[in-house]
């Protein structure tokens, strides 16, 4: 590809070709699995199940595969994709922006990830007060040779009891702040609510934001009444799944950050209801 040298290009009409590097021919013969950008910050719009809809902020992840040929990517297309469509990016439209990207891209598979906090309004269990608990949230939509899945993951922050602890002591037991993860596969619409409140049922007892006197003492007595080890946790949720149609596939984890040990305690359960019909 000839190239212009502006500095001793004499006519001023001359339309100078600038090199395309990125598209140039690679001869190493490996192929890149993920090539792309992270760590973009980019406004959405998400179905809110009480508001209608919620805006907020989502960091994106966007690659496509590369094939062995080509020495680079075309970066600054995911960034023209984004600010391509709405100002506000939202699940109806993320399968087309991500068929839009690979089509643009020239790439047979892409991955997306769009990771954002959620908010849920909840009333305190006693004083009936109202304050917003915060949710992580992952639309994450993946694309090979035409065909698209996208599967939800949301991070539930919820309190688990010891049932040894409760056990072996004379009075109290031990209780620490547990991060349940799922990620879903569903058949139909599944509400990003109606996923956190199947986590919550099965914690010891489920967090809020704002807690009187009355809820503090409820909260307590209520994980202790309702003790929990990590394999609980998980099975209890993932028995909630399984019954659940609208649920293909899942993964269940759950993390414990112990209150007597510098260690957490961890465990997951993976299901695709569909290879076991």
């Amino acid at each position: 590809m000839s190239t212009c040298n502006v500095s001793t290009c004499n006519d001023a009409e001359a339309v100078c070709e600038i090199a395309d590097v990125q598209s140039s021919h690679d001869i190493r013969q490996l192929a890149i699995d993920k090539v792309g950008i992270k760590s973009v910050r980019h406004p959405v719009k998400v179905a809110d199940k009480s508001e209608g809809y919620q805006h907020t902020i989502a960091m994106f992840n966007m690659y496509v595969y590369l094939p062995h040929n080509f020495k680079g990517t075309h970066m600054s297309r995911f960034l023209e994709i984004l600010n391509s469509n709405e100002r506000e990016i939202s699940a109806e439209n993320f399968e087309t922006m991500m068929r839009e990207m690979v089509l643009r891209l020239e790439a047979d598979s892409g991955h997306v990830e769009m990771t954002f906090p959620y908010f849920i309004n909840k009333k305190a269990p006693v004083s009936g007060v109202h304050s917003l608990m915060d949710y992580e949230v992952s639309f994450v939509g993946d694309i090979d040779k035409g065909t698209y899945r996208q599967t939800t993951k949301v991070v539930v922050p919820v309190t688990s009891l010891c049932p040894c602890s409760k056990k072996i002591s004379d009075y109290g037991a031990h209780n620490q702040r547990s991060h349940v993860t799922v990620t879903v596969r569903t058949n139909e619409m599944v509400w990003i609510e109606d996923i956190v409140r199947m986590v919550e049922d099965q914690a010891s007892c489920e967090l809020y934001g704002l807690l009187k006197r009355t809820d503090e003492k409820y909260v307590t007595e209520r994980a202790y009444d309702n003790p929990k080890f990590v394999e609980d946790m998980v099975r209890d949720v993932a028995a909630v799944f399984n019954a659940d149609k609208r649920i293909d596939a899942y993964i269940v984890e759950s993390e414990n950050f112990e209150s007597i040990h510098n260690h957490s305690a961890y465990a997951l359960i993976e299901m695709d209801k569909t290879r076991s019909k």
